[in-house]
């Protein structure tokens, strides 16, 4: 449907490729722009400090402590925006005053990062959730983004009439690890298309399993 993943209807990039939810930062009316759910998470005071990582690599000098305390504290709607606004840097994007990534810029996230982001995911989600999940989801789909949108739980029911889940206004996705399917989380627009998920997904990193070596 038109509103996959709609993180807005206003601001479209001129470029015609999907682009990341606008980050937080953005201007006008944020809430629509960048994607960010209605309702957050609620913090889980069962994670000690001890527990969360710190040693967690970039070669952008990129901060991920706060992804790793969102994540070890449940924080999963605000991790998912997290993980999102880091890509846009990380890809470049936000360098070059843009703040939704292009499909041809992933290839420039380096390895390293897209490793760190994704043990982080793995490890709090006790391996639902990720990028390398939703590969794993995607290979099984044969490339049908409809059956791997079913899989995954971003497609829902009016009625009979089935339709992409929104995440704009009161989000109808899934920041919960017990009751989302596996590969639900993190989210990436597709409101232009379906090429930067793709692109994400077969990013070189995915080609062996070095991504979960601890650092």
């Amino acid at each position: 449907g038109a509103d996959a993943f709609a993180p807005s209807a206003v601001s479209l990039p001129r470029a015609a490729v999907a682009p990341l939810a606008m980050s937080a930062a953005a201007e006008a009316p944020a809430m629509a722009d960048s994607g960010v759910p209605a309702e957050h998470a609620a913090p889980s005071e069962s994670v000690a400090d001890a527990e969360i990582p710190t040693n967690l690599p970039s070669d952008c000098g990129m901060d991920y402590v706060p992804l790793a305390t969102m994540l070890a504290t449940g924080q999963l709607a605000e991790a998912d925006q997290f993980t999102r606004d880091a890509l846009i840097e990380i890809a470049g994007s936000k360098e070059k005053g843009r703040d939704f990534v292009y499909w041809t810029e992933v290839k420039d996230i380096p390895s390293t990062d897209l490793a760190t982001i994704e043990r982080l995911w793995n490890k709090f989600s006790g391996g639902k959730f990720g990028y390398s999940v939703q590969k794993n989801i995607w290979k099984k789909s044969k490339g049908d983004f409809e059956v791997f949108c079913r899989k995954i739980g971003w497609t829902t029911k009016d009625g009979e009439v089935e339709r992409k889940k929104r995440w704009f206004g009161a989000s109808e996705f899934m920041y919960d690890v017990k009751k989302a399917p596996n590969g639900h989380l993190p989210l990436t627009s597709a409101l232009r298309g379906t090429s930067l998920i793709k692109q994400l997904l077969s990013h070189p990193v995915w080609d062996n399993d070095d991504w979960k070596k601890d650092p």
